[in-house]
């Protein structure tokens, strides 16, 4: 692990009180939400064009329906919100269509972490606070490793590890609660920090003690909506949670 934790530093205030953090990774962690929903609107569409529905919106549908979700529940949530009652294969098929569309972005073009949350993981680490990432996605270790902070978290909870667990996904709080149970910290003493709705609800209903919701789409509606499902506080990027130190 990192030798960057000693312990000695300060938790930044808007932490203080809080004996773990766990991070969503896609739109939290690394930039891979933009390819995600890019992925999943090339997929959608291919889906709804012959049936003349309207497109899929990749930001208001993607934050709404599939964002935090596992892409069987994505596929399944956003098809049945537009009233389609699509059969099990259907749902296979659009979610198969997305996973090789997003496979093959991301090895095109890789992914960076936000700049904002790496300085918040280090601070974080520096004071002594266990850090784990959280993903309903099976490409988050691979997400990590080429965004180049692996190294900063404790233990890692993805698609695959939920899957090999019979975890439920998002809304439900099983895989937050599963990254707190290795980090060792009851959820009461810990942070989850989110962009999903779905995600930020799995943090109120598990307990945590501390919400953070992260709006990347920086509009009152975004923001409105993650505080309506849970969020304690909302941010647009990380670094405002060390900005707040001196104030």
């Amino acid at each position: 692990m990192s030798s960057e934790r000693s312990g000695t530093a300060r938790v930044p205030r808007a932490l203080r009180g809080t004996r773990a953090v766990v991070l969503d990774t896609d739109g939290v962690i690394t930039d891979s939400a933009r390819v995600h929903a890019a992925a999943w609107k090339t997929a959608f569409d291919a889906f709804l064009r012959p049936r003349g529905e309207r497109p899929f919106d990749p930001r208001e549908d993607y934050l709404r329906y599939v964002d935090g979700k596992s892409r069987l529940d994505g596929a399944a949530a956003f098809l049945e919100a537009r009233g389609l009652r699509p059969s099990e294969a259907e749902v296979l098929a659009v979610a198969g269509h997305k996973e090789r569309l997003f496979t093959e972005r991301l090895r095109a073009g890789g992914v960076d972490a936000y700049p904002g949350t790496v300085r918040l993981l280090r601070a974080l680490r520096s004071a002594g606070i266990p850090l784990a990432a959280a993903s309903a996605s099976r490409h988050a270790a691979e997400l990590l490793e080429q965004a180049g902070v692996r190294g900063l978290f404790d233990t890692l909870v993805d698609g695959g590890e939920a899957a090999r667990l019979g975890l439920p996904g998002k809304p439900d709080p099983a895989l937050f609660l599963e990254a707190t149970r290795r980090l060792g910290v009851p959820a009461e003493h810990a942070a989850v920090v989110e962009d999903a709705l779905a995600g930020v609800e799995a943090g109120r209903r598990g307990g945590f003690g501390l919400v953070v919701g992260v709006d990347r789409a920086r509009t009152p509606a975004t923001r409105t909506a993650l505080i309506e499902h849970g969020a304690d506080r909302v941010v647009d990027d990380l670094a405002e949670l060390l900005e707040q130190e001196g104030k």
